[in-house]
C-alpha cells in the first residue's frame, strides 16, 4: 500500500512514523512535510489546504490511501475530494468535520441530544454578546470564535473588562477572520481536563488511550495559551468508572447524533474533555488526531495503524481489537523563543542525529526544515521530544534526558510537564 499522509507538524511525524512499521506499507509521502519527516517519507511542497494541488499529487503517485490530518482541510472537503476520485481516505467528510469547523454547530448539536457540555449562548451581534456577559456577571466567562482559528480562538475572560476586549476583538477586530462572524458565550467549567481520541466508522467507538495536554506557554500553567507545550498519556485523572460513564454519556451518544444528522463519522473525533463535580462534560470536539496528543498515544498504540485505517473505511471497527502497551508516555515541546508571538526561524538544531533524533526519544518534527543536511527551526512548535516508560516519572525523565542534548538559539520549553499527573498518582 501506498499512503499519502496530509500535513507536515509533529502529529503528521507521529503518524508517518506509525505507518512506517506496518508490513503493509510500501510506501509513504507526505505533503508538505517537514524537516523531519523528509527523513521517513518523500515529501512535497503542497499546501495542506491546496484540495486540487493534493488531489493531482495522489493521482500523480498512484496512492492507495490519503490520511488527512489537520482540521482544515477536512473542513474544506479534501475527503470527499478524494473519495469521489476512488482513493481510500482516512478522515471525516466535510458534513461530519464541521462538529470541529463550527462551535456553534457543535454546542447545538450537544443540546440536542442531551450530551453533558457547558451552558452557552451563541451571537452574531457584538453589543448583543456584551450585554448578556454584563448581565451574566459571572467570572471567569469563556468566549470562542465559532470557526477554525488554530486552536487558538478561545479566550478565557477573568473580568467584564477582559470579557467585553474579547467580543470585539474577535467580532469586530476579527482577530480569527471569518471565524469569529459568531461567538459563543459558554460557562467557565472547572475540574480536570482530558483529551480522548477515538476511532470511529459510524457504527463502532474504539476510544484510544487518554492524555493530558498543557496548552499554557509557561510553568505553573502561566503565559500565553498555545497549540500546546506538552503531553502525557496516559491520564491519570481519566479511571475506568469515568471511562464507561464518558461511552455511555458522551462518546456514542456523539456518534449517533451524527448518524442522526446525516453526517456519520468516520476517522478519529476527538473528545476534549472537562471532569466537572457534576461529571464529564465536553469542553470541544475536533474532527482529527490532537496534537501534541497523537505524540504520546500513538507510540503505546500495539495493533498496525493502515489495519485500524481499513476497519474505519470497511465499517469494520467492531470486529477489531486493537491493543496498547503498558505504562506511560511523555512529550516535552521545544519551542522558539516568543512562541505563541512573534518569534525567528531559520535557527540551526543542535543535538539531532542525521535522521533528526535523539538517543533515548523519539522526535516528532513539528517546524522543521531541511537545508544543507541540517536541520533549521521553521515554526513555533519546533519539536516533540517524546519517551515512554513503563511509569510516567521515568517517561518524563527520558524526555527531559533528551531535551536537555538538543539546543537551537532561543529555544524554550516547558519544564513541569506532568508535574500535575504525577501529583494525581501519589
Amino acid at each position: 500500500m501506498k499512503v499519502l499522509v496530509v500535513g507536515g507538524g509533529g502529529r503528521e511525524h507521529a503518524i508517518v512514523m506509525k505507518l512506517a512499521e506496518s508490513p503493509k506499507v510500501t510506501a509513504l509521502y507526505c505533503a508538505p512535510g517537514n524537516g523531519g519527516i523528509a527523513k521517513y517519507a518523500e515529501c512535497f511542497p503542497v499546501k495542506a489546504t491546496d484540495l486540487e494541488g493534493m488531489l493531482k499529487l495522489a493521482k500523480e503517485l498512484a496512492v492507495d490511501w490519503v490520511f488527512v490530518a489537520p482540521d482544515d482541510p477536512l473542513v474544506l472537503g479534501m475527503a470527499d475530494l478524494m473519495r469521489e476520485n476512488g482513493f481510500k481516505v482516512f478522515g471525516p467528510s466535510k458534513r461530519a468535520a464541521i462538529i470541529e469547523g463550527s462551535k456553534v454547530f457543535s454546542k447545538n448539536l450537544m443540546k440536542k441530544y442531551g450530551i453533558p457540555t457547558a451552558k452557552y449562548e451563541v451571537f452574531q451581534d457584538a453589543q448583543a454578546a456584551i450585554d448578556y456577559v454584563c448581565a451574566e456577571n459571572t467570572y471567569p466567562t469563556v468566549v470562542k470564535a465559532d470557526g477554525l482559528a488554530l486552536g487558538k480562538g478561545v479566550i478565557i475572560a477573568q473580568s467584564e473588562s477582559e470579557a467585553v476586549d474579547a467580543i470585539h476583538s474577535i467580532m469586530d477586530d476579527k482577530i480569527f477572520g471569518e471565524s469569529g462572524s459568531q461567538v459563543v458565550i459558554e460557562e467557565f467549567l472547572t475540574g480536570p481536563e482530558v483529551s480522548v481520541l477515538a476511532f470511529t466508522d459510524g457504527e463502532s467507538v474504539a476510544p484510544m488511550i487518554s492524555s493530558m495536554d498543557h496548552k499554557r506557554a509557561l510553568d505553573g500553567d502561566r503565559g500565553k495559551n498555545t497549540g500546546g507545550m506538552g503531553t502525557v498519556s496516559p491520564n491519570p485523572y481519566y479511571t475506568k468508572d469515568i471511562a464507561e460513564q464518558c461511552m455511555r454519556q458522551i462518546f456514542l451518544p456523539t456518534m449517533h447524533a451524527m448518524s442522526a444528522e446525516n453526517r456519520t463519522f468516520r476517522g478519529c473525533l476527538y473528545f476534549g474533555l472537562m471532569l466537572t463535580p457534576e461529571g464529564p462534560k465536553v469542553i470541544e470536539y475536533n474532527c482529527r488526531f490532537g496534537d501534541p496528543e497523537t505524540q504520546v498515544v500513538l507510540p503505546m498504540l500495539k495493533t498496525d495503524l493502515l489495519e485500524i485505517m481499513e476497519a474505519v473505511e470497511n465499517e469494520k471497527l467492531g470486529d477489531l481489537t486493537i491493543g496498547w502497551r503498558s505504562g506511560a508516555c511523555a512529550c516535552v515541546v521545544m519551542a522558539s523563543g516568543g512562541y505563541p508571538g512573534k518569534y525567528e526561524t531559520g535557527k540551526t538544531i543542535q543535538g539531532l542525529d542525521e535522521k533528526g533524533q535523539a538517543q533515548g526519544a523519539a522526535v516528532y518534527h513539528a517546524g522543521t526544515r531541511l537545508e544543507d543536511g541540517a536541520f533549521l527551526t521553521a515554526g513555533g512548535r519546533v519539536l516533540g521530544v517524546t519517551a515512554s516508560g513503563e511509569t510516567l516519572q521515568r517517561a518524563l525523565d527520558a524526555a527531559y534526558q533528551a531535551v536537555d542534548t538538543i539546543s537551537f538559539e532561543n529555544a524554550h520549553c516547558r519544564r513541569d510537564i506532568g508535574k500535575r499527573a504525577l501529583a494525581a498518582l501519589k
